[in-house]
């Protein structure tokens, strides 16, 4: 199932990986990492489907996922 959350997805020079963070989801800065951008979009993904999965089977409520700007920004 496709859920609309955020993910942010950030290179860092001390760990030579890629970090995940999921901001709808925030009791930690980061959830999981990559050595490649596509593998950690690949477990930023499967994190939220556990976490969608563990959210239902305690009967929480899911995060509202965030909502982006829909009208274009103008630069210049």
């Amino acid at each position: 199932m496709n859920y609309h959350y955020s993910m942010v997805i950030q290179w860092s020079e001390e760990d030579r990986l890629f970090l995940v963070h999921l901001p709808e989801f925030p009791w930690q800065q980061f959830h999981t990492h990559g050595r490649t951008y596509e593998e950690a979009a690949k477990n930023g993904q499967e994190v939220i489907e556990t976490f969608v999965e563990i959210f239902k089977e305690e009967n929480k409520p899911l995060p509202e996922p965030r909502i982006l700007p829909t009208k274009p920004l103008q630069v210049g």
